[in-house]
This record gives structure tokens, C-alpha cells and sequence, in this order.
């Protein structure tokens, strides 16, 4: 078995503990360069509320609401109730960090608009995304109890719909940021130095959906690790 001393997981130590320090990192990364880029004012006076509403009727989706929330990084795109919600450090500011995560939901907006082919699968894979996530480790915990292989290797399987739900949000929310970018540089929204800011928001963003899927993977390279060396036991 891969444990080694006083019942320490070397696999754990190994690939998860470091891929959750990234993780960890990248949140902080995200939360420190958005409040950096919150000094940073619009020349404009544009807000991120006003940026999403340009965004949205410039590409012919007047029929979504924007709605203020509370929390610190708490927007989204709810594609169901046909609304961004955004948090009041973006939806009232006027800086390149709430103009760039209000432009980055309404480019959200314009995927699922476009029928945006990832956003499809992910959508798909939500179901089965969400039983894999709350019956994988029971599964591979009873498997192991009663050393009973065929339903680890269910329970692997289960887990591995989890990555495979976080290799395809990647595209999604890369696509999103580019589509924001994009559309702010062309109207003309931002000055050269605000999208800076926007793309420097924007990137740290998106490293941590980076960082969740090497979690994911290495979790899941974990259980294969540890079932492998279980069965050869």
C-alpha cells in the first residue's frame, strides 16, 4: 500500500497537496490583482454595469437583466433566469477590474446566444457531472471496505466525470475573456491602459479554473495511483 511511516498518503503529499497549494495560490492571485486593478478608474466613468448593458444590446440580447448581489467575486451568468448578476464592486464601479468581470458574464451571455459549441457539452455533462461528484467516493470508500473492485473502479469512473467537466469549462471561460476583451477594445470602451488592467483581471481569472482542473486531475491520478497498487497487492 502507498502509505508510508504513521499512515501518510504519499500520493497525496505528492500530487494533491501541491496542485491544491496552486489552487490556492491562484485564488489569492485573482482576489489581490482584482483589487489592485479596483484603483484603476475609467476614464470614461463607464461602470461594469453600464459596460454589460452595451455588451448585451450590441449584440441584440436586451432581454437580459442585470441584478446587484452581495459578496466579494460573487458574478455570474444564470442562464436559466436570464440575468448577470454582479457584485456592487462591479456593478456600481467605474475600474478596469469591474468593467472587465461585467464584460466577461456578458460574453457568457453571447456564448450560450451563439450556441458557443463547449458551453453545449458542458451543459450536457451537468447531470451526470453532478452524480459522479456525490457518489464517487462513497462508491470507492464501500469498494475498498468490502474489497469489492468492481465498484472502485465505478466510483473512479464517477470521479473522472468531474475532470472531464472541468478540461471542458476551461475553453468556456477562456472564450468568455476573449470575447470581452475583444468587444471592449473594439468599441471602444477602454483606453490601451484600462484593457491592460482588464486582460491582467481577466487572466488571473482564468488561471483558476487552470488550477481547479490540476486538482481534478491529480486527485483522480490519486485514485488510480492507490487502486493500482491496491489490486496488485
Amino acid at each position: 500500500m502507498p502509505y508510508y511511516g504513521y499512515g501518510i498518503d504519499i500520493y497525496y503529499l505528492l500530487l494533491v497537496l501541491p496542485a491544491l497549494l496552486i489552487a490556492m495560490w491562484a485564488q489569492f492571485k485573482v482576489k489581490s490583482t482584482f483589487r489592485a486593478y479596483s484603483e484603476q478608474r475609467m476614464e470614461s466613468g463607464l461602470t461594469g454595469a453600464q459596460a454589460a448593458r452595451r455588451i448585451l444590446d450590441a449584440n441584440g440580447l436586451d432581454n437580459i437583466r442585470l441584478e446587484r448581489v452581495s459578496g466579494e467575486l460573487t458574478d455570474h451568468y444564470d442562464p436559466r433566469g436570464g440575468v448577470i448578476r454582479l457584485s456592487a464592486q462591479v456593478y456600481d464601479r467605474s475600474t478596469a477590474a469591474a468593467v472587465g468581470v461585467a464584460a466577461h458574464e456578458a460574453g457568457h451571455a453571447v456564448q450560450y446566444a451563439v450556441g458557443y459549441l463547449p458551453v453545449k457539452i458542458r451543459n450536457a455533462i451537468i447531470p451526470v457531472t453532478n452524480i459522479g461528484s456525490a457518489l464517487s467516493m462513497p462508491l470507492i470508500i464501500l469498494g475498498l471496505i468490502f474489497s469489492f473492485g468492481p465498484l472502485v473502479t465505478i466510483g473512479i469512473a464517477l470521479f473522472s466525470l468531474v475532470t472531464v467537466f472541468q478540461l471542458v469549462t476551461l475553453p468556456v471561460e477562456f472564450n468568455a475573456s476573449r470575447r470581452a476583451e475583444m468587444i471592449l477594445a473594439d468599441s471602444g470602451m477602454v483606453t490601451a491602459e484600462e484593457q491592460a488592467g482588464v486582460h491582467r483581471v481577466l487572466s488571473a481569472a482564468a488561471f483558476t479554473y487552470v488550477a481547479a482542473l490540476l486538482v481534478s486531475i491529480m486527485n483522480l491520478l490519486r485514485l488510480l495511483l492507490l487502486f493500482g497498487r491496491r489490486r496488485n497487492d
